[in-house]
């Protein structure tokens, strides 16, 4: 069972390695824990997204100026995978962000990711904690980029 130990963990792992590798000068402009939660609200007011509800709220929120993305990262350990479900959700959630989104799970190890394979959604990406250097992408023609914005359109 995961407790909330592991997701403290987790989400360590994803805003000090994950952010570190793959959004790198990128911002932290939210975080949920099971602590507490931290945010940057006049960053994401800037960034178009408005907090209705704390729960429907992935787990990271990272910006990358730089590229024009927000990235968005569920720890398994919480709402579990970006599966179409959640990925629908979180479209919602977000609708009124301005940079493309950048959907990702992130998983303690491989072996935890086995049971989600076949629910994590198209066009996401995966990472692994204890296997930092990688994502997974999960189909497309693009890696690990934003899809479904008028940004992403125009790179085509």
């Amino acid at each position: 069972m995961i407790g909330p130990s592991d997701h403290r963990d987790l989400i360590r792992a994803i805003t000090e390695d994950f952010a570190t590798r793959f959004v790198p000068g990128g911002t932290l402009a939210y975080v949920g824990v099971t602590a507490g939660i931290s945010f940057d609200s006049d960053r994401l007011g800037t960034l178009g997204v408005r907090i209705a509800s704390h729960e429907k709220m992935p787990d990271v929120l990272l910006h990358d100026a730089q590229r024009g993305w927000l990235v968005v990262v569920e720890a398994i350990t919480g709402h579990g995978p970006v599966d179409n479900a959640r990925r629908a959700e979180l479209k919602e959630t977000l609708a009124g962000a301005r940079p493309g989104i950048v959907y990702v799970t992130a998983f303690p190890s491989r072996a935890a990711m086995v049971p989600y394979l076949r629910d994590i959604a198209w066009h996401t990406d995966v990472w692994i904690a204890n296997e930092p250097s990688y994502v997974i992408h999960f189909d497309g023609d693009r890696y690990f980029v934003p899809y479904e914005t008028k940004q992403s359109e125009q790179r085509g």
